[in-house]
């Protein structure tokens, strides 16, 4: 697959996601709706945490009345909570695939892959407040079998942007070993070596990082 079909296919995916998700196949209006209720739970939820988050509060936030979100959304709050984890995850790999596409070089790539996936992650509202309410949420997605489907998702997006550069199987190689830097890196944070300080990075990558890559493209 090419890099064009790629980013092709993400926004389709991406497109296709949320308009199923938030009920935009029923009507423009429907989807504005419920893209103003996702975006209101957002903030209550960066205010008063997931649990203490109530669907009254999401309805007054979004300035509707509560019969009006349960008609938008018949499931309530969990139904609520599941369209903001899905479109958070939709908005998270469309932004980063247009920065990854920007990118002129192998190096610039990686810097921007590690950088965009951990600034988008420590900024994410739902990952924070789940990593005070159910730390062990986020646990089992960083260990044993969780960990190859996290590391699955992360190379099966970025390694056509990697095959830029390598051939498909170097490109999906590289892009879990990338996958692999990032998780790690993001576990054990150590003093000059953030992967959200855009300088900590190119260093990082710099010294550490690329030559690996490299190696996996000969």
């Amino acid at each position: 697959m090419g890099l064009l079909s790629h980013l092709v296919a993400i926004a389709s995916e991406t497109q296709e996601r949320t308009e199923v998700l938030l009920g935009s196949l029923i009507s423009p209006d429907e989807t504005s709706k419920r893209l103003k209720i996702v975006d209101a739970t957002l903030r209550c939820v960066a205010e008063r945490g997931i649990r203490a988050t109530t669907v009254e509060e999401i309805a007054s936030e979004a300035g509707m009345a509560r019969a009006t979100l349960y008609r938008t959304f018949p499931g309530g709050r969990e139904a609520v909570l599941e369209a903001v984890a899905e479109t958070e995850t939709a908005r998270f790999f469309a932004s980063l695939s247009v920065e990854l596409a920007s990118a002129e070089d192998l190096e610039s790539l990686v810097v921007a892959f590690l950088y965009g996936v951990a600034t988008r992650l420590r900024s994410s509202v739902i990952l924070r407040a789940l990593s005070r309410e159910r730390p062990e949420l986020l646990h089992a997605r960083l260990t044993f079998g969780g960990l190859e489907e996290t590391l699955a998702l992360g190379s099966d997006f970025a390694w056509p942007f990697f095959a830029q550069w390598m051939d498909e199987d170097p490109a999906k190689r590289a892009s879990e070993f990338a996958s692999r830097v990032a998780i790690s890196y993001l576990l054990n944070e150590e003093p000059g070596s953030r992967l959200d300080v855009d300088a900590d990075v190119r260093r990082l990558v710099a010294a550490h990082v690329l030559d690996g890559i490299e190696a996996l493209a000969r």
